[in-house]
């Protein structure tokens, strides 16, 4: 089996077995971000649409929402959206 070594979780690590995102950024993530890292990543990414109520279709967003997936996987940076609160289960 093919393993990568994750900026997160370090060596031995299951690859996204897809292209996750375009171009170059997209083998930068293909090459550092495992796939637990990556599913991290969609659910933050999840509440950053649902809490700011972006379109994925509004090229603004689309940027916005670029930049705070860089600063996430690249950059070891809090993305929550600002007062954000998790609803008591």
């Amino acid at each position: 089996m093919t393993t990568i070594t994750c900026l997160k979780y370090g060596a031995d690590q299951a690859p996204i077995p897809y292209p996750a995102y375009p171009g170059e950024l997209g083998e930068r993530i293909m090459a550092n971000v495992s796939m637990k890292f990556w599913q991290e990543w969609l659910a933050q990414q999840t509440m950053i649409i649902n809490e700011n109520h972006f379109s994925p279709i509004d090229p603004e967003h689309r940027k916005i929402i670029e930049e705070k997936m860089i600063k996430f996987l690249f950059e070891g940076q809090d993305v929550t959206p600002q007062g954000f609160a998790p609803e008591d289960e």
